[in-house]
């Protein structure tokens, strides 16, 4: 096995295609071709499964790619230890997050302070965090777990309670709080199961031996809100997350004490990653401005 080899492997997988590949390595196709040939053959692997002009990773490919995520991050973390004179931070920083309020105080600072680290941001509920997070598809990610696993850091954001939220028009209006028990008989609208909002609804439900039936499941935060808003049903947020939005009103979860704390998070072996380093460092100085609140 040779460098070159898992570089040119690495590089087929990262952008999904030889050809892309070699203009990235600087290389010509035929070379990448060969070098993950030899690749295969030496090894014995079957690597990608090649369809006329598209490549896509066999579960074989798919491991060794999550090794050489790890093994080509620690080569950038050398460069930037041999390099640590050098004044200005550059790289991608890709965050995942089950809400991106969360975020607000964060990012545009953050992007002023540091301008060569290209931000994205996706959405995504506390399982798909994890689960990107260890893929090394992200190197942040925003979840509602308190323990989100031996092998994260975790910077605690604060907790506020949970609430329901309706259209203005669904309940009457003199509706501003609703007991537990009473959202068994109304139309309820969940998210996808790995949620932890729903998740702390289903087990106060089950302690108290109440079924909640949601009349629709949705995927993401977003959708719930665009449902809840048309009139379907009655959603269900933390009090931090519920923002502004006028075709909405809040009502309070009156016999329950539901709330949700925030995490930021990351992998703990990527703790020395400049941008992950950098970032996190960045947010402890805004959390340290800030005076002392329950909720984020």
């Amino acid at each position: 096995m040779r460098h070159s080899q898992l570089r040119a492997f690495h590089y087929v997988a990262l952008h999904g295609g030889f050809s892309r590949a070699a203009e990235v390595l600087f290389l010509t196709q035929p070379a990448v071709s060969e070098q993950v040939r030899r690749l295969e053959q030496e090894h014995d692997l079957l690597l990608f499964q090649r369809e006329r002009k598209r490549v896509f990773l066999t579960p074989q490919g798919e491991r060794l790619f999550r090794y050489t995520k790890q093994y080509f991050e620690i080569e950038a973390q050398i460069e930037d230890y041999l390099s640590e004179s050098k004044a200005a931070v550059e790289g991608e920083l890709r965050i995942i997050a089950d809400s991106a309020h969360h975020l607000t105080d964060f990012l545009g600072p953050f992007r002023a302070a540091f301008p060569l680290i290209k931000l994205t941001v996706r959405s995504g509920n506390t399982n798909e965090v994890l689960d990107e997070l260890r893929a090394y598809n992200a190197e942040i990610g925003i979840v509602g777990s308190p323990s989100p696993g031996n092998d994260m850091t975790l910077l605690n954001l604060g907790e506020s309670s949970i609430i329901a939220f309706a259209n203005s028009e669904l309940l009457p209006k003199a509706t501003t709080s609703l007991r537990f028990n009473e959202l068994g008989t109304l139309p309820l609208v969940f998210r996808e199961s790995g949620s932890k909002t729903r998740q702390k609804l289903e087990d106060e439900a089950e302690r108290r031996k109440t079924k909640l039936n949601p009349a629709i499941v949705a995927e993401g935060r977003e959708a719930v809100r665009e449902l809840v808003a048309s009139g379907a049903g009655i959603g269900f947020v933390s009090q931090a997350e519920f923002g502004r939005d006028d075709r909405l009103r809040q009502i309070e979860l009156k016999d329950v004490d539901l709330r949700m704390g925030e995490s930021m998070i990351y992998l703990s072996q990527r703790q020395e990653v400049k941008v992950i380093r950098t970032f996190m460092d960045f947010v402890k100085r805004v959390q340290a401005t800030k005076p002392n609140s329950e909720a984020v």
